[in-house]
């Protein structure tokens, strides 16, 4: 799943950053803003991480005008205005949550994944094909009822191949589900992700449609 993450502090950012990405998540993270706001235009995010004090543009100021614009987009304030006040603000603007800095980044990772849980409408995100399930919370995946390993690379490509089924998806979308903003990919490193899922899944469990992409085999 691929996250904004919305931090003028580089200190800050990095850190968070960081953690996101060791936890699967692709993350594009922007400083001020014009650029979150340019950011979200895309429509390609699936959650965004917001800072309240920003330069270019208030936090709050973006949030209003987001959900003005009718987007749901799950968005979790990260902030250091600790009042109850700020807090009931933030909410009452359209923020699905509000942790307050300094926080613990397991938390922030938790409360990410509360938030991509409930979006979903569902208390219980497990995706499944035929005899595969993926559990997006616990990072696991069985086949049969037995684990498999799996990188985090290659655990965002099953993943988002699995909550498109039926659907036909791009190389290029599979690499903005993986790969966040400044980092380097080969031209074939999807190839070599779905290699790997076909090795550990069964050669038949991800189809290639010529010219057009990848999807997950039907039952």
């Amino acid at each position: 799943m691929r996250l904004l993450l919305i931090e003028d502090d580089t200190m800050i950012g990095r850190a968070v950053r960081e953690g996101l990405l060791q936890a699967g998540f692709a993350v594009d993270w922007v400083m001020d803003g014009r650029a979150a706001e340019l950011s979200l235009s895309s429509g390609v995010y699936d959650l965004a991480v917001l800072d309240l004090g920003l330069p270019r543009g208030d936090g709050m100021t973006l949030l209003k005008r987001l959900r003005a614009g009718g987007s749901a987009l799950p968005v979790l304030i990260a902030s250091a205005r600790d009042t109850v006040r700020d807090r009931i603000a933030g909410l009452e603007a359209g923020a699905d949550d509000y942790v307050l800095k300094p926080f613990d980044l397991d938390e922030l990772v938790a409360r990410v994944r509360a938030l991509l849980r409930r979006h979903a409408g569902s208390g219980n995100p497990k995706l499944q094909q035929g005899e595969l399930v993926l559990d997006p919370v616990s990072r696991r995946v069985t086949k049969s009822g037995e684990p498999v390993e799996l990188s985090a690379r290659e655990f965002a490509v099953l993943e988002a191949l699995m909550r498109k089924p039926g659907a036909v998806l791009s190389r290029e979308r599979l690499e903005e589900a993986v790969y966040g903003w400044g980092q380097e990919v080969a031209s074939n490193a999807i190839e070599v992700h779905l290699h790997n899922l076909r090795r550990k899944l069964g050669s038949a469990a991800i189809r290639n449609v010529r010219g057009v992409g990848y999807r997950m085999a039907s039952d």
